[in-house]
């Protein structure tokens, strides 16, 4: 299932990962943010090699029970390409101020 994971001082959305009920339960063992790679079909613990660790303060499930949120104390930062947020990289797609917005072609 998808999980949202936001920072619990910013507020700001980190990032999108997978959960099965396995990374589900060592998270809420364990305290720290475990995931399912559907790519290598295994689980990972977010900062086991990069040491951009997230401590989950808390864990809630959305209505349909489809969908997760963790609310995370990330060190370092949270996207694999070194951003702080994975949604720093793919740009504004929509925005009030026309001026904020920008397609990936402009980063071509």
């Amino acid at each position: 299932m998808p999980a949202i994971v936001q920072d619990a001082t910013s507020g700001r959305v980190l990032m999108m990962a997978w959960m099965n009920d396995d990374s589900l339960a060592l998270t809420l063992d364990t305290r720290q943010a475990t995931y399912w790679s559907r790519s290598r079909s295994e689980l990972w613990r977010k900062g086991a090699t990069s040491g951009h660790t997230q401590r989950v303060r808390e864990v809630s499930i959305d209505c349909d029970g489809d969908t997760l949120l963790l609310v995370v104390d990330q060190t370092g930062p949270a996207c694999h390409t070194g951003a702080e947020s994975c949604f720093d990289a793919g740009g504004v797609l929509l925005a009030d101020d026309p001026d904020e917005a920008r397609s990936t072609e402009d980063d071509a």
